[in-house]
């Protein structure tokens, strides 16, 4: 029985995504190496995000609200398919755009995902702090009551820890759809690797795991914070969504795994190792990745791989969260 049955929802996404054996890179490293593409949830451009903004309009449709206000990096993929998703439900959309990232290349600012929320004619706005979640959550709560002297009536999916996680339930869900899939083909997991930022998906999916009475770790790598700190946002994060759903389920600390190894040097700016594995998926499977997410999560696999930390009787799963779109906003991969 899925945890998320009695909450409200609309269907964003194309589920169950597909869930294909890297043939390539499994040869090379003798172990069988599986990709979770979540990169086809469809939704402009696909990616994580979908899942969880199921749960997050779903409440917004429930409580009559006309708009959905929501804020992020300026090539945030949970921006753009916010506006996605507000386009198909039928509702307006504004969004906050923060400075979280130094890159002064004109294409970082035009290309990408601003160029597809503008295209989709979404309202923005600016914040000029990028590590001001509370700020930013609370000019998001001034706009909705401006909206609402005007009679109009916002919904605003925030972004600090300070707020139930309601899209963490995408990944619980997620996770049962995974396991299911996993049981279907015979598969015993020997792990799972996963991003971990605004840690919805990383939580989310511990918790669907754990819940589909899987074990196997779920290796969640750092995108946006160290380790410690991103362990602390996971552990507050879990217990939250474990208080939503009425779990009766433990998970101990030692089980949220938080791996910064590629952070450096920060979120949004990929290092050599993590244009390597882009360019890497690239051209053994024609996979494409991200530098802010996916990049990095594949970035610590491939290590991982190369390190002998899987062995040839091994299934090891990585879950492709998207943002393919941010591609473009990063010619200097492909220069030369």
């Amino acid at each position: 029985m899925s945890l998320t049955k009695d909450f409200p929802r609309v269907e964003l996404s194309h589920r169950p995504t597909p869930l294909e054996l890297m043939t390539n890179v499994s040869a090379e490293f003798d172990t069988r190496v599986w990709i979770k593409r979540d990169d086809c949830t469809g939704l402009a451009f696909g990616g994580n995000k979908s899942r969880q903004l199921e749960f997050y309009i779903g409440q917004a449709m429930e409580q009559g609200a006309d708009t959905l206000l929501t804020t992020g990096a300026v090539q945030s993929n949970h921006v753009r398919m916010t506006v996605a998703a507000a386009r198909k439900m039928g509702l307006e959309v504004e969004v906050q755009l923060e400075h979280r990232v130094d890159r002064e290349q004109p294409e970082y600012h035009r290309s990408g995902n601003p160029y597809l929320v503008r295209l989709m004619g979404a309202k923005i706005h600016y914040y000029p702090e990028g590590e001001d979640e509370a700020g930013a959550d609370h000019a998001l709560e001034r706009r909705a009551a401006e909206l609402a002297s005007k009679g109009r009536k916002a919904y605003v999916i925030p972004l600090s820890n300070a707020h139930t996680p309601y899209g963490a339930l995408g990944y619980v869900d997620g996770a049962e759809e995974l396991i299911a899939q996993l049981q279907a083909l015979d598969i015993e997991p020997k792990g799972f690797i996963v991003p971990s930022g605004s840690a919805s998906t990383h939580t989310g999916f511990l918790l669907g795991a754990r819940a589909s009475g899987c074990q196997a770790p779920v290796h969640g790598v750092c995108v946006r914070r160290d380790a410690v700190s991103q362990k602390q946002r996971v552990a507050t994060k879990l217990q939250s969504v474990i208080d939503v759903v009425g779990a009766d389920i433990e998970i101990p600390e030692t089980e949220i795994l938080c791996d910064d190894s590629m952070l450096a040097p920060g979120y949004g700016l990929p290092s050599e190792a993590t244009v390597e594995a882009i360019k890497y998926l690239a051209r053994r499977e024609g996979i494409l990745l991200d530098p802010t997410y996916s990049g990095k999560t594949f970035a610590v696999l491939l290590a991982l791989l190369r390190q002998g930390g899987y062995g040839r009787d091994d299934n090891v799963i990585f879950l492709h969260t998207g943002g393919t779109a941010s591609l473009f906003a990063y010619p200097e991969l492909v220069e030369e």
